[in-house]
């Protein structure tokens, strides 16, 4: 899902100072899980920079505000490794994420863990199932860093969607975007090779003009990322090495022969 990174949000920055929350919990020195911070302090970070939440794209920056004012109540923060929500936990209110990242992992009928994706802020979590009949996460929501987000109420966030157009096309789009990227996903998970699996993946991170990337996970998550034993993983992509496919780099990979990888 694509973010837009790198935009000063001064008014983003103001908003979490007046909840109390400092750099210093970034750098992971809070204690608190999931604490509610409601002390009224002066802006202190206004050279703090956070990325636009895609919900709010071709909106003013003053709309923007204007929202946040409107329905930001509550600031909650996570250590990294803390769990924010387990799979099959109601969905009560809108969680936006707008500091860090987080993974998402499911348990399985057979008991293993299937690692979903790594999601970086500033999005929503699980916006295809905030308002389903059936509204529940479908998935374990882990900080992979220290996180911080914004909670809203889903009535509030409704009403908004109602009355402003570019904000319901926005929600829209990325639930569109997101049923596309768990489409994908199930379509490879289906792919009885490994190597095939491995392929597809290295083709969809990678463009001909584009051919290297680096990996958001460590060896250990990306076999768990695609439902295998670290071992087979390792020698999977040994073998794509050997054969002149790609090159690994620690987490980089540069893809040397496309054509293998797509006759794979």
């Amino acid at each position: 899902m694509e973010n837009k990174k790198g935009l000063s949000h001064d008014h983003l920055a103001r908003l979490l100072s007046e909840h109390n929350i400092s750099q210093d919990y970034l750098n992971g020195h809070s204690q608190h899980r999931g604490q509610n911070q409601n002390a009224d302090h002066h802006h202190e970070n206004s050279d703090q920079h956070l990325s636009y939440c895609p919900l709010f794209k071709n909106m003013s920056q003053a709309d923007h505000d204007q929202f946040l004012d409107r329905n930001v109540k509550e600031v909650l923060t996570y250590k990294k490794g803390e769990t924010i929500a387990m799979q099959g936990d109601q969905i009560s209110s809108v969680m936006l994420l707008v500091q860090g990242s987080v993974r998402t992992e499911m348990i399985t009928m057979e008991g293993n863990i299937l690692d979903i994706d790594i999601m970086e802020a500033v999005i929503p979590l699980a916006p295809s199932f905030i308002y389903g009949e059936k509204n529940q996460y479908p998935f374990d929501v882990i900080a992979a860093e220290p996180c911080i987000f914004l909670k809203i109420s889903k009535e509030a966030w409704l009403d908004e969607m109602a009355n402003n157009k570019q904000m319901l096309t926005n929600f829209l789009t990325m639930n569109a975007d997101l049923t596309l990227y768990l489409t994908n996903k199930l379509q490879m998970i289906s792919l009885k090779s490994l190597r095939k699996k491995l392929a597809t993946f290295f083709l969809e991170k990678t463009t001909i003009e584009n051919d290297s990337f680096n990996l958001k996970r460590s060896r250990t998550q990306l076999a768990e990322f695609f439902g295998v034993q670290r071992q087979s993983l390792a020698r999977s992509l040994k073998e794509m090495e050997d054969e002149g496919m790609i090159k690994l780099d620690g987490r980089n990979v540069k893809i040397f022969d496309r054509n293998k990888l797509i006759r794979e």
